[in-house]
């Protein structure tokens, strides 16, 4: 637990020091993004992000609201009024609907009227309290401590979000790159079989099968291009700057991936993680409050306070304005005890509850972390998985190159059919792009990994160099 605590106040500082930036650093960026940059930003500027910071103040707010309850309390009352003195011998149970009337029972009753008055100051305080005052700070302490683990899961799944635009935009941008490349190979071909036509050395339906396969080359860049703007428009939006154009660096997503997986990382620390166990701390902290609600309250009093009435004790009223305003003081020091024996049955009650609560947050504890190991497994089978293809696709992508030279050779040495050039330049695109994507898909499966294991700081900047 206290692990955890700790965990989650450098978050706290972390996010501290991002608010801190907020009105000096620049809400765009003018250049390319590297990926720790674009992270970076979307801390910044994401609205959630901000709306969890604003929670965590809050909640420090409440730690300074429980430790109130130290203070002595000073209730200030004054109140003026007309009625009759009509009195009775007698008792009423204390209620909140007949008003009292102090003074002695007349031996008749009128409906005359005169004024009354009272005001006063009540002081009032605890000295001791069995550990309550202390346990409701705790309290707002483990609410604390839960509202930064919230604020860590939301830049977590922000932060997720904006790496996964990020990798889409990167793959996009090699996607339109191999379809570009596709386009210059097709135009090339194109402008080969109309010279080959032109001098009656192929027929003409060969001229008209390049220019569609040209075309459809064309198409196939303008919808690569229609989906990298979208990538790079969704990436924007994660960063908190939608409608705005960001562009990307990904050169360092073109080299090799780190050979370590960071396959020793623990999933305890995991924003997740920590956040069921703030929630745990929470539950506790309760617990162990009501646990001292059930209690004596020992009160040490002084009171000052004045009153007035026109009404004398003969029955007569002096008239005019006697009465409107106090005439007679006291004073008063005391000490009390008040202890509501029956409520241990209620008290008892709650602290089961509780308890209960505490166990359910525990069995949910469990399962979260027997799923964040279910997700480190799984993607490290996919990581491994992106890794053998990565290896792979360089074989693919040499076969399809040299497949795609022998079909332009044999075209023109009149050997073959520009229906064969057409499949294999198809083939060679494709392999251009399984090949521009693998490393991706490595990089990806890292990340899916770091992501798992709650701890992508170290990834996020190698990928950035």
């Amino acid at each position: 637990m206290s692990r955890c605590i700790f965990q989650l106040a450098c978050l706290a500082a972390l996010s501290t020091s991002i608010a801190l930036s907020q009105d000096s650093a620049p809400k765009g960026s003018a250049g390319p993004l590297t990926i720790q940059a674009a992270i970076d930003l979307a801390g910044r500027n994401y609205p959630a992000i901000r709306a969890s910071l604003a929670e965590v103040a809050a909640a420090e707010g409440g730690i300074d609201l429980a430790k109130t309850a130290y203070l002595p309390q000073a209730d200030l009352r004054l109140g003026v009024n007309r009625a009759t003195r009509n009195n009775v011998f007698g008792m009423i149970l204390p209620n909140a609907v007949i008003p009292a009337i102090s003074g002695p029972v007349q031996d008749a009753s009128t409906m005359a009227s005169t004024f009354g008055s009272s005001a006063g100051v009540l002081f009032s305080y605890e000295p001791f309290d069995f550990g309550l005052r202390r346990a409701n700070v705790r309290v707002a302490e483990a609410l604390k401590v839960r509202a930064e683990a919230g604020r860590a899961i939301t830049e977590y799944e922000v932060s997720l979000a904006a790496v996964d635009a990020y990798l889409r935009a990167a793959a996009n941008q090699r996607s339109v790159a191999t379809a570009e490349a596709t386009v210059e190979r097709m135009q090339v071909f194109h402008d080969v079989v109309e010279v080959l036509v032109k001098n009656e050395l192929r027929p003409g339906a060969d001229s008209s099968r390049a220019r569609a396969e040209l075309a459809r080359a064309r198409s196939d860049l303008i919808r690569a291009e229609e989906e990298s703007a979208k990538a790079l428009a969704t990436l924007a939006e994660w960063l908190g700057v939608a409608g705005e154009t960001v562009a990307i660096e990904v050169a360092a997503l073109a080299g090799d991936p780190p050979a370590n997986s960071q396959e020793s990382a623990a999933v305890d620390s995991h924003p997740l993680a920590a956040a069921q166990q703030a929630e745990m701390a929470v539950t506790d902290a309760r617990r162990e409050a009501l646990a001292r609600e059930w209690r004596p309250m020992f009160r040490i009093q002084s009171a000052v306070y004045g009153r007035g009435t026109g009404a004398r004790i003969d029955g007569t009223f002096q008239g005019g304005a006697h009465g409107l305003a106090p005439s007679e003081g006291n004073w008063a020091v005391g000490f009390s005890m008040k202890f509501d024996l029956l409520e241990y049955k209620e008290n008892r009650v709650k602290r089961r509850i509780e308890s209960h609560n505490l166990e359910r947050e525990q069995a949910r504890e469990d399962a979260v972390i027997q799923g964040l190991r279910g997700e480190v497994a799984r993607a490290q089978i996919a990581l491994d998985a992106a890794r053998k293809i990565a290896a792979n696709t360089p074989i693919e992508l040499e076969a399809a190159r040299t497949l795609e030279t022998q079909a332009q050779a044999r075209y023109r040495a009149q050997l073959g059919t520009v229906i064969e050039v057409a499949d294999a330049q198809r083939l060679l695109k494709q392999s251009e792009v399984d090949n521009a994507l693998a490393r991706l898909g490595v990089w990806r499966a890292l990340f899916g990994l770091a992501a798992a294991q709650g701890e992508m700081d170290e990834l996020l900047t190698v990928a950035s160099r």
